[in-house]
């Protein structure tokens, strides 16, 4: 018996009558996600140097959101909760699993995929996976009916030493296709075969996870967008995924499925900064990639649903990437994994309710199980810890990092209030002392629940990542 049989024990007349009965009313659901995408990087939240005609009519058509974290600023384990609804930490993921890794994401947990198979979607998943490159981690072994693309990040090359890495595979299924691919033709392919999918499963309910190893460097683009922008080749790439996401949404009002599709656009975690002219914009907000200040984990997030989403709203709640999978779940119908999870629901704010709070606090964890803030949308109570910092050193340029300090000693705890000061330049912590007492009790429950290591907690909830 397999994982999803395990999970859902039902008799198959049953399940056909389910599915057969609800195939029409299931909201098909497509997440594209951008790789160290910055929350500048859109036209319509400060981007110069490039167009993006899709993402800004994306938001003039749907919601826009000025308070959208990832749950860490790291790719591998801001995906794994993205997926789950987890806190990474929570099912032992951290990180970012490369070619040599030999752990990814437990069996037992339920991605989102397998909580829409409930409801009879057929799932796919295009692009950067990055939760274990092993067999029974790979996404096919995972809830998806279709994979193509690459198991983990493509920065170990071209830069790094010959032999340093293995060739870089790419995947159809669980199968390697090819090594070493044209990754100037990533973007398209990709697209093309989310379109694909969307073409032979139109008549039934879908689930997309659109995964683009842009603009994460190195960066490559097609001829057909090369020298297009006045920022160079990272100019290049955003205004080709800008392309790809307008596709995407063409194909679905060519369809008629627009009114019944809700669309997701929103980044890994924030830009990796030390790249200089390779890296994207934190719009203002402090520090970048592999942090824990807002530059690193507040990002980009457009969501646009015909008829149901408000056109031309800005949310500016405070939410997170694990919120995704409850809220998937909510607009399926399909019941929620049976462990705990951490993501709530939001589909109120998507509704437009001005009123509505359904997420009042945010940890900020970091390095494999450090609490390294605490936020309750308000207000955030940073931590002392050891931290990555850009600041002060000259970027790299044209595929070059330039230096960073891995582990400069925050000292001090820091209170920022995030309402006038998202840049995080001032500590307010003698001003409001009744909010850093608030937080620093949120903060004493976390330790109990999940742990950390700063304070050499191990938690009490937490489960183990997936093994050989």
């Amino acid at each position: 018996m397999n994982r999803i049989q395990k999970k859902l024990v039902l008799p198959a007349a049953a399940l056909l009558s389910i599915f057969t009965a609800e195939a029409q009313k299931q909201p098909n659901i497509i997440v594209i996600l951008m790789d160290d995408m910055g929350y500048g990087d859109i036209g319509t939240q400060g981007a110069i140097g490039y167009e993006t005609p899709n993402l800004d009519k994306m938001g003039n058509e749907g919601m826009r959101f000025t308070r959208f974290y990832s749950v860490q600023a790291v790719s591998g384990a801001s995906r794994a909760g993205l997926l789950t609804g987890c806190y990474p930490n929570r099912i032992g993921f951290s990180g970012a699993p490369g070619p040599d890794a030999v752990t990814g994401i437990n069996e037992n947990e339920s991605t989102m995929a397998e909580v829409l198979k409930q409801k009879g979607y057929a799932c796919a998943a295009y692009g950067k996976w990055h939760l274990g490159h092993h067999t029974k981690f790979l996404p096919t072994h995972n809830g998806f009916d279709e994979y193509y693309g690459i198991p983990y990040s493509n920065d170990m090359w071209p830069h790094h030493p010959t032999g340093t890495y293995p060739d870089l595979p790419l995947y159809e299924g669980d199968k390697v296709i090819a090594y070493n691919p044209d990754q100037s033709q990533f973007t398209t392919n990709f697209t093309e075969r989310a379109i694909q999918f969307i073409d032979k499963n139109k008549k039934r309910p879908f689930f997309i996870y659109l995964a683009h190893p842009m603009p994460h460097v190195p960066l490559f683009v097609s001829d057909k967008f090369k020298g297009k922008s006045k920022q160079g080749l990272y100019g290049d790439v955003i205004m080709e995924i800008d392309w790809s996401v307008g596709q995407i949404l063409q194909k679905l009002r060519k369809e008629g499925l627009d009114e019944n599709t809700l669309v997701v656009v929103t980044s890994d975690n924030g830009p990796w900064i030390n790249y200089g002219n390779h890296a994207g914009s934190t719009g203002g907000l402090r520090e970048g990639k592999g942090t824990s200040f807002e530059g690193g984990q507040r990002v980009p997030c457009l969501m646009q649903w015909k008829g149901t989403i408000p056109a031309g709203s800005v949310c500016n709640k405070l939410t997170v990437n694990i919120d995704l999978l409850p809220t998937f779940a909510h607009i399926s119908g399909a019941a929620m994994p049976s462990h705990k999870t951490d993501g709530v629901n939001l589909f109120s704010l998507l509704k437009g309710d001005t009123k509505s709070t359904p997420r009042t606090s945010f940890l900020y964890y970091y390095r494999r199980n450090s609490l390294e803030a605490v936020s309750d949308g308000e207000f955030k109570l940073i931590f002392p810890h050891p931290t990555r910092t850009y600041e002060g050193f000259a970027p790299g340029n044209d595929g070059m990092p330039g230096r960073v300090d891995e582990n400069k000693m925050l000292e001090e705890k820091i209170l920022i209030d995030l309402r006038r000061d998202p840049g995080e330049r001032y500590n307010v912590l003698s001003q409001y002392p009744e909010a850093a007492g608030r937080l620093e009790q949120m903060a004493n429950e976390a330790r109990e629940d999940l742990g950390d290591d700063l304070q050499k907690k191990e938690g009490k909830n937490r489960r183990a990542i997936g093994t050989l």
